[in-house]
């Protein structure tokens, strides 16, 4: 599925893009986030994690190289789909 976004015309490929993932309060979370990550830009990542308030939901915040606006939309597209995720931006 390709998205409309305009990520090529405000950033330079390569580059860091920090994705910020919010998932379900589950322990296994931040290795399904990172083994999809793996996936698509193998890496060494240490996410950030916050809880909710409540503690139903983590937010997970990883850095990312990602080397085009495709590659970008990817990892964009394949966590968003990962049973665990809620949002990711």
């Amino acid at each position: 599925m390709a998205l409309n976004t305009n990520f090529d015309e405000i950033l330079e490929f390569p580059c860091f893009q920090t994705f910020k993932v919010m998932g379900v309060a589950d322990p296994s979370l931040s290795e399904v986030v990172i083994s999809c990550l793996q996936q698509h830009a193998p890496g060494d990542y240490s996410p950030s994690i916050k809880q909710s308030s409540k503690g139903n939901y983590h937010s997970l915040s990883v850095r990312v190289k990602v080397t085009s606006k495709v590659h970008m939309e990817t990892i964009y597209t394949e966590i968003s789909s990962l049973e665990l995720v809620r949002f990711v931006l």
